[in-house]
């Protein structure tokens, strides 16, 4: 008697990622209760199962969700705004004085809708986030199905989110107590950045990173200048002031790190700290370029993420993995830099290793929760199929994307939001637009 279970998926390709990036034709999933029950040639699931849905997908890679490990997510409402700026200019000239003016619960709820909707039909099923209001989008993300990894902020001025930082470190800590035991939302302490946090506060982090085993989350060595300022006001470079406080550390998920010098790599390395590299955000804000590849090989974990729509205009990880492989081949001078492989996964494993996820996602395995998409690889940009990984880094594109499952919930189903009233959403933009423009 065959085995009742939720669902069978019957890719023309599977990806698993791990425990190597490689591709076998002819085998099917078996999802049940949220999770991926088996992975087994198609036949044997057949005969196996008895799905209450099959998913017949000849022309399609099944593979694991992408994960952003690095946005902005209420910002997509600033898309476009501030285009054109280096990083300081973009920052405290019109970024920070609209976010002063605009931002609201509804602001960042309305944002990150237009986001988790963006994320989702490019495949992206999870994402970790740095912005005011972590609550409210953490409840968009439960309301959208994607896995998130929401930022307990902190910054030494007053936002609409909190006064000072006795009152960001408390209400971050009540976001993360209301979340502990939900199955999508984790937490994260996100300090800003260097520069807009004190030592006592970096201080604090720690301690209560340790005691509740949390990554921290921060902006570090964006841009020459930051460094330069850093030097000038401190006396010591962004990491070299981490390390001094206790903060480089395995915990640590540092964002962008586009000037590092050779002892900085390795003092990463020792301490397996994690790095995010941006390649779309930091080449438009021409902020530098991340050594990817130098990372890589003193044995640092690298994840990828789009930063805010802001920076960015795209929140899409398809981007980012095409970059990272170009960008790190240029950066190093060698064609053999960042492969396609070491992209998928930079998108997909070690941006969950560096969330601390990787035990519930970002591979295929039975087990793991059920984070899935299939990538129709068919059409004249798609062929020959000569190489499935290939194909995937340096052709596709999220419109490539049918389907997107998170803890097997089907919430693009050929193309198509199956949670999402996209109507209501672009009304939603078109009155902030106004907004935001006449603010």
């Amino acid at each position: 008697m065959p085995e009742r279970i939720d669902a069978l998926i019957h890719p023309r390709w599977t990806l698993a990622v791990e425990p190597r990036v490689e591709v076998a034709e002819g085998m099917s999933v078996a999802l049940d209760k949220g999770r991926i029950l088996a992975m087994l040639p198609t036949a044997d699931a057949r005969r196996r199962f008895s799905p209450d849905t099959s998913h017949e997908r000849p022309a399609h890679v099944l593979m694991p969700g992408l994960i952003n490990a690095h946005c902005h997510a209420g910002m997509t409402l600033l898309r476009g705004y501030a285009d054109d700026l280096p990083l300081k200019a973009w920052l405290t000239e019109r970024i920070w004085p609209a976010e002063a003016r605009l931002v609201t619960p509804e602001f960042v709820a309305d944002g990150s809708r237009l986001a988790a909707a963006e994320m989702l039909l490019g495949g992206t099923t999870c994402f970790s986030d740095m912005y005011y209001f972590p609550d409210v989008v953490a409840e968009v993300a439960r309301e959208s199905g994607l896995r998130a990894v929401v930022g307990m902020i902190a910054l030494e001025f007053p936002t609409p989110w909190a006064r000072d930082v006795d009152e960001y470190i408390a209400k971050g800590l009540e976001v993360h107590d209301r979340y502990r035991a939900d199955a999508l939302i984790t937490t994260t302490f996100a300090p800003h950045a260097p520069y807009s946090t004190s030592d006592g506060t970096l201080a604090r982090i720690r301690r209560l990173a340790d005691e509740l085993d949390v990554p921290i989350h921060t902006h570090v060595h964006e841009t020459a200048a930051e460094i330069e300022e850093a030097v000038a006001a401190t006396g010591q470079r962004p990491l070299e002031r981490l390390e001094r406080l206790g903060l480089v550390t395995p915990a640590l998920v540092g964002v962008h790190a586009t000037e590092l010098k050779p002892r900085e790599i390795e003092k990463l390395a020792q301490a397996r700290a994690n790095i995010v590299h941006c390649p779309r955000s930091n080449m438009k804000l021409a902020s530098g370029a991340c050594p990817v590849a130098a990372l890589l090989e003193a044995g640092i974990n690298v994840a990828l993420g789009t930063d805010g729509a802001a920076s960015n205009n795209r929140l899409d990880m398809w981007s980012e993995m095409q970059l990272a492989a170009l960008l790190g081949k240029h950066v190093a001078r060698t064609a053999t830099a960042v492969p396609a492989a070491t992209a998928l996964q930079m998108a997909t494993i070690n941006a969950a290793r560096a969330l601390n996820l990787d035990a519930e996602t970002g591979s295929l395995a039975p087990g793991k929760a059920a984070d899935a998409i299939c990538v129709e690889l068919s059409g004249p940009g798609q062929v020959p199929m000569l190489n499935v990984i290939s194909q995937l880094v340096y052709s596709a594109s999220r419109d490539l994307v049918t389907d997107v499952w998170v803890a097997g919930q089907h919430l693009v189903a050929d193309r198509a939001l199956t949670r999402v009233d996209m109507d209501a959403l672009e009304r939603s933009a078109r009155s902030w637009a106004e907004r935001v423009m006449s603010a």
